[in-house]
């Protein structure tokens, strides 16, 4: 694959299973909660968000939500399980990107979660964590080709693997030269983009069904004492879970 010279970059397993189940359990159980950090739904339909702020959408006291049409003409409402399951793309945070316009709006973002931004500064010093789009796929899903174009710099660009394996594409273009990396990413894997590769077209045409691995498939009931969360205990089984971190501007 690509190295040094397109710096893309590949870290096997470089989050250990006790990072990757943190990870999930700030993403999802504070900061999917947290109205500020905006999704794919939003545009849509309003959200009705978990009565009290230590809830997460996960919990027993949150199964009776409903996500309400803002033209229930085109779309209809929602209930937290398909939310969940099947509506729930991705999630912002920190600077909050307009899909829309392409751009990050002019009003300041919410504060990026400082735990998260900590861990990803900490291995990649050569970056500050401003933003990420945390995103959710499940068997069947596919992103396809594009440039992270929309940053105000050409710091590197970090993107977390956890759950079911996906299949990564990225093509890059040097002295004229067309080359594409293709890569499969297990759960804990990170990959760098760097200098030749930071503005490169990737995307992720596959997810391979039933690769999730076995300690984190039951989460969010990986330990056995979280109750509140039991009717959802094996949704990671089918889930593959990209957290795609960057800069926004030069410092």
């Amino acid at each position: 694959m690509p190295g040094r010279h397109s710096g893309l970059h590949l870290f096997p397993s470089l989050l250990p299973p006790a990072a990757q189940i943190s990870l999930l359990n700030r993403a999802f159980h504070r900061d999917a909660s947290n109205q500020q950090h905006r999704t794919n739904l939003h545009m849509h339909y309003d959200i009705q968000y978990p009565p009290d702020p230590s809830l997460s959408f996960f919990d027993e006291a949150s199964s009776a939500i409903r996500l309400t049409p803002k033209d229930p003409q085109i779309h209809r409402p929602l209930d937290v399980s398909v939310m969940l399951q099947k509506k729930l793309r991705w999630i912002t945070l920190g600077g909050q990107y307009d899909w829309t316009a392409k751009v990050y709006p002019a009003s300041p973002p919410p504060p990026f979660p400082p735990d998260i931004a900590t861990l990803i500064d900490g291995i990649f010093p050569a970056m500050k964590a401003e933003a990420a789009i945390l995103n959710l796929y499940s068997p069947g899903d596919t992103l396809s080709l594009h440039r992270d174009v929309s940053e105000f710099c050409d710091a590197p660009l970090a993107s977390v693997s956890i759950g079911c394996d996906g299949i990564f594409m990225v093509g890059l273009d040097s002295d004229g030269e067309s080359r594409s990396a293709t890569m499969r990413l297990r759960s804990g894997d990170v990959v760098v983009m760097s200098g030749e590769s930071r503005f490169a077209w990737h995307g992720v045409p596959k997810i391979v069904s039933g690769s999730c691995p076995s300690w984190l498939a039951d989460w969010p009931c990986v330990s056995g004492g979280e109750e509140r969360f039991k009717a959802w205990k094996g949704w990671m089984a089918g889930k593959r879970i990209n957290l795609n971190v960057r800069q926004m501007y030069d410092r």
